[in-house]
């Protein structure tokens, strides 16, 4: 029977809360305010028996350790929403097929140059296989133009999911049938039921770590395409103006930004266009 004295903590302290929710920001801008109190109690009650730890205090002291870098990495994976799947918003791939590629594609011809495009905040890799899996249909006809996609995130973790292209029947059901069988390998025996992205799409991601607030970011050449999707409603409003100015930089004359269907760049100054919903072009 536990004593009255030695119960054990049932609630983060509104000043663990803070140190925790500090570093977080600190770390990856991720900004959680004081209603968000209970949410990380409740998500750090499961994480804590995982590391053999008693107390919320106990999790601080980690973080503020020489090792606690892994652990602010881990606390960003499950505070973030990975969930994500193939063609999500569907719209941004058709921008990409139908508007911005007949647009690039002769430009990029005539100069020889690759047609570049990042996906930030990449997660477990959906995105930019989607991405590449767009490209190689619609690029069939220009098989001179070379072409990558940069997929990065801030989680080693993901990026090493990402990397092995392993997703479930739920993530690809999207994909349409005749895409699935060209661009897919199906899993059997103790993989069956899962789907494995074909090593020649695979070989057209370049992943790379990346924190969207480091400096510099590690391209030599500006991109012509930025999909940064469904990642700034985890910001405040002075992080969402530092990257949406860091993403401009990095853009060519003329590129585009895409965002999430939810988001957008009210309020913020910026050198971009509105096109439609969620797009956005590199005066």
């Amino acid at each position: 029977m536990l004593r009255l004295g030695h119960a054990p903590e049932t609630q983060l302290s509104l000043r663990t809360y803070r140190t925790v929710a500090d570093l977080l920001y600190k770390h990856s801008r991720i900004y959680l305010g004081n209603d968000k109190q209970a949410l990380l109690t409740h998500r750090l009650r499961h994480r804590l028996p995982q590391l053999g730890l008693k107390s919320y205090n106990q999790y601080c002291a980690l973080l503020l350790s020489r090792d606690g870098m892994d652990e602010i990495e881990h606390l960003v994976d499950f505070l973030s929403t990975n969930h994500t799947f193939f063609f999500r918003e569907p719209e941004a791939f058709s921008f990409l097929t139908t508007r911005i590629l007949p647009e690039l594609i002769p430009q990029l011809l005539s100069s020889f140059s690759p047609l570049r495009i990042w996906s930030a905040a990449a997660s477990s890799g959906e995105e930019p296989y989607t991405i590449a899996l767009a490209l190689t249909e619609a690029l069939r006809a220009f098989p001179l133009l070379d072409w990558k996609v940069t997929a990065s995130d801030i989680s080693h973790r993901m990026l090493a999911r990402a990397q092995k292209g392993i997703y479930s029947m739920k993530s690809v059901n999207p994909v349409p049938l005749d895409l699935l069988r060209r661009h897919f390998q199906k899993g059997i025996g103790i993989h069956a039921g899962n789907f494995r992205v074909k090593a020649a799409l695979r070989q057209r991601v370049l992943f790379e770590h990346i924190n969207l607030f480091q400096f510099p970011y590690p391209f030599a050449h500006e991109q012509h395409v930025i999909f940064c999707r469904n990642v700034m409603i985890y910001f405040d409003q002075p992080s969402r103006a530092v990257l949406v100015d860091k993403l401009v930089q990095n853009l060519t004359p003329g590129g585009y930004l895409i965002l999430g269907l939810s988001e957008s760049l009210f309020g913020l100054h910026h050198n971009l266009e509105s096109i439609q919903q969620g797009v956005y072009r590199r005066r």
